[in-house]
């Protein structure tokens, strides 16, 4: 019996529909999941919709479980939370880098059980977790250190969330909308606009995608401080100022990509698990910051693009009535 479902590709610039796909019968080592929530990565997916992704770069971007090629179509997406109905794991609610799709057939070592302290709800914050995770071990923060996290969007909320358990550090989150206030005092983490931010700065993340941002966290650095780079910036040309101040500092600017696990004594799979426990922290849902139902992905990721709804993380709600045909 072949088994369908209903999964968002990405088609052309600014559009994207929901097409009927099929879905494979699951073999011995394999599951089948029903899609329970998933999550719109505002930043990246916004590049994909509209074809910004460089050709260099279209291996290196692919999703573990994509469909097509960039630029379109593509089936694109890696925050999927669903639950086991057939195969290892059955009945368990489990988290996998799948795009949005109803229901989906991946082995079973794909998945990696979401603990029963984490809602399944929350629980589509995993790879936005794990990106933060691997970010502070390129990083290196020590206690007693002095930081700032540049930009307050999904990752870097994600990272200002997991430093805010930190011992002894000095930490801002600073981005340029006021708005964001709320969500750094949910987190727990002081806040300042960009002109207000504590200088000084042993360590910068910078995760706010833009040039102005670069240039403030490496102006916040002191002597022999650093600068992690998590923004993504596809196919756009980027000013780096490093005149001035950057040579006398002696400051050091360095890139982290979750592509590659920063520490050689950790696997993949341990990573998602770390990011999974830490996700019991309540605190973490200010980063959800609007849900739709899936029919409505076709309109509301567009309206992310173009800034139209101003989000973190959109959930996407799958409800309980989609069954595989």
């Amino acid at each position: 019996m072949t088994r369908t479902a209903r999964a968002l590709w990405f088609t052309s610039a600014g559009n994207c529909e929901i097409r009927t796909v099929a879905v494979p019968e699951p073999g011995p080592d394999d599951v089948l999941v029903r899609t329970l929530y998933s999550g719109i990565s505002r930043g990246t997916e916004s590049l994909v919709l509209r074809g910004g992704v460089p050709e260099s770069q279209h291996d290196v971007m692919r999703a573990p479980f994509q469909d097509g090629g960039f630029p379109w179509p593509v089936k694109y997406g890696y925050l999927n939370v669903g639950v086991v109905e057939r195969g290892p794991l059955l009945g368990r609610t489990v988290f996998c880098l799948y795009p949005h799709q109803t229901h989906y057939v991946v082995p079973a070592d794909a998945v990696t059980p979401v603990p029963d302290r984490v809602p399944a709800a929350r629980a589509v914050l995993a790879g936005t977790v794990e990106t933060a995770v691997n970010a502070l071990w390129d990083a290196k923060p020590l206690i007693g250190d002095r930081i700032a996290v540049v930009g307050g969007g999904m990752v870097g909320c994600a990272v200002a969330a997991v430093l805010a358990r930190f011992p002894g550090v000095r930490l801002q989150l600073v981005d340029a909308d006021p708005g964001r206030a709320s969500v750094a005092a949910a987190l727990g983490v002081d806040f300042a606009l960009p002109e207000a931010a504590e200088g000084g700065c042993d360590l910068v993340v910078h995760a706010s995608a833009s040039e102005e941002g670069l240039a403030r966290s490496l102006a916040l650095l002191a002597p022999d401080g650093q600068v992690v780079e998590l923004s993504w910036y596809g196919d756009r040309p980027v000013s780096v100022p490093l005149g001035e101040f950057f040579h006398s500092r002696r400051l050091r600017l360095r890139s982290s990509q979750v592509g590659v696990v920063a520490r050689p004594d950790r696997s993949h799979a341990e990573r998602m698990a770390l990011a999974l426990d830490l996700l019991a922290d309540p605190a973490f849902d200010a980063l959800i910051t609007g849900e739709s139902p899936f029919d409505d992905l076709p309109s509301v990721l567009p309206e992310l693009a173009r800034g139209d709804l101003r989000a973190l993380c959109h959930r996407v709600d799958y409800g309980a009535g989609h069954v595989p045909a």
